[in-house]
């Protein structure tokens, strides 16, 4: 296995904003329409000064690219993956630390759209949000967790400020996508607590002759760590009874039968069809 994990991140992007906007290295005028002008820019701290300092160097660098450009952008910044022996007292407080310095005096026009953060727990969200009502705060998901994690810590997360939820490995682990989604909008509306939520996902399971991963009991328990990138991937379920696929377009493939690489491959495919 390599190495990385235990070295502090530095700053690098593989894409150019060009690329992104229209395809190839340098647009012309009228060209940074062709592709997307919404990215996300990651950030890491370590409690390092000459590593935090090139960090930001990094990301006002493309900050300034990117508001010359028109490209609009939201900023996740993750917990330190390296301190070694100077590891943070505080992590909640020094990640909110960070974020205020980091934007401290940025004007609106240059500002990330919103966060993507760990959840730290009620006084570090409320703490960031509060500080600032301009800024949007966002949670990430992190590890897969149990249905009650992903629905608890969006409810929470909410009720002390937090805006957006970003929930990856959550939603693509879950046992029918869509249907979590749903639920997870309920919460996030209030229409429905956690609990709640995580029965009737049960039920519409068993509606959908669904196999749940757990069973409703051990799902609706919350788990430690549930905010950790660790961890394998579980196995996908078989769904015992598919839906119909009338009202999909001809030329769009069947998505819930594809492999994540499957669909990745096919959204460059369509990609390179747009942009030539």
């Amino acid at each position: 296995s390599g190495r990385y994990a235990t070295q502090p991140s530095k700053p690098f992007r593989t894409a150019t904003i060009d690329h992104i906007m229209c395809g190839k290295a340098q647009c012309e005028p009228g060209q940074h329409r062709l592709g997307v002008d919404l990215g996300l820019y990651s950030v890491t701290f370590n409690n390092d000064t000459d590593l935090d300092r090139a960090t930001l160097e990094a990301y006002k660098a493309f900050r300034l690219e990117a508001e010359a450009k028109g490209f609009r952008h939201f900023l996740e910044v993750f917990d330190p993956n390296a301190c070694g022996d100077h590891p943070p007292e505080n992590l909640p407080r020094f990640i909110n630390d960070h974020i205020v310095r980091a934007l401290a005096g940025v004007t609106s026009r240059a500002r990330p759209l919103f966060l993507k953060i760990a959840y730290h727990g009620p006084a570090a969200m409320e703490a960031l949000a509060g500080y600032d009502r301009s800024l949007i705060v966002g949670i990430l998901g992190g590890s897969a967790g149990t249905t009650f994690d992903a629905f608890d810590m969006l409810w929470e997360a909410k009720k002390y400020g937090a805006r957006v939820a970003l929930y990856g490995r959550k939603i693509n682990h879950a046992e029918h996508q869509l249907t979590f989604v749903q639920y997870l909008r309920a919460v996030a509306d209030d229409d429905l607590g956690p609990e709640e939520a995580v029965r009737a996902y049960h039920a519409d399971l068993k509606r959908l002759g669904i196999a749940p991963r757990r069973s409703l009991r051990d799902d609706l328990q919350r788990t430690a760590g549930a905010t950790s990138y660790a961890g394998s991937s579980p196995r996908r379920p078989v769904a015992h009874a598919s839906g119909s696929a009338a009202n999909r377009p001809s030329d769009e493939p069947d998505f819930s039968k594809m492999t994540p690489a499957e669909k990745v491959q096919w959204n460059l495919d369509r990609w390179k069809r747009i942009l030539g």
